[in-house]
This record gives C-alpha cells, structure tokens and sequence, in this order.
C-alpha cells in the first residue's frame, strides 16, 4: 500500500465501485451479486482520502462511466464528496453514494446490525450500481 495511490481489487468494465475501511469487504460482495446479474464491476480499495488518487478515480470514470462509492462514515466531507469533487472537475459520469446518511448509529446494535440500520451493506452497494447504471449513457 502507498499513501495516496488505490488499489484495485477487482478490474471490470461496467461499474465502478470505489470503496474504503470495511465496506471494501461489502464493495466485493456487491460485486459477485452484480456479477451473477451479468454486470462486471470493479473494486478499488481507497485505503486513504487525502491525499485523493485523483488519476485512478478519472480513470475509472472513463473506463466504465458509472461510479458507487462505499464509505463507514458520513457522506458529507468523505470519500464520496472527494470522488464527486473530482468526478464534477474533471470527467462528469452517474455517480451513487453510499454512507451514513444524517444520523447517529446506535451503540446497542451488534456491528452487523448496525451496519444493516445504516445500510451499508452489500445489497446497498448492489442497489446503488443498479441505480447508477441507470442513468449512465
């Protein structure tokens, strides 16, 4: 791993699914339940958010013209908002977000519950790239 620079993790050509800290496992999940739709997704694990791999993000903008972004953390100021901000500036393509939307977790729920409550799970991820291949050209 390097500072600044994904990885990918899957390479395909339909969706791209850029993702980080756990939902990287739930990002390759979401891709074998594309796949099994017939829908070749990659997964690129962006293990860091500043410094943003500006070059990987247009790359895959060009590559397959539809971006998910999978993030534990709240979709105002993170991954997904760094990937939009480039996207708007340098390749505009349909792009989805998938976050915590506006609220709190709940410190009761067992981890998987929680994650179920935010919908940060693979099926997110899965109805995300649906939507987003949807609206690309």
């Amino acid at each position: 791993m390097k500072i600044g620079k994904a990885n990918t993790i899957v390479d395909g050509s339909d969706v791209s699914i850029i993702a980080s800290g756990v939902l990287v496992y739930e990002a390759l999940a979401a891709s074998q339940m594309l796949k099994r739709d017939g829908i070749s997704a990659s997964v690129i694990d962006f293990h860091t958010v500043k410094p943003i791999d500006v070059n990987a993000i247009v790359n895959e903008a060009r590559r397959t013209g539809a971006l998910v972004t999978a993030e534990e953390h709240s979709v105002i100021g993170g991954l997904g908002s760094s990937v939009a901000e480039v996207v708007v500036g340098s390749y505009p393509v349909p792009m989805e977000i998938v976050g915590v939307r506006n609220r709190f977790g709940e410190s009761s729920l067992s981890y998987r519950e929680l994650l179920l409550k935010l919908e940060l799970t693979a099926s997110s991820i899965y109805n995300a790239a649906r939507r987003v291949l949807l609206r690309r050209r």
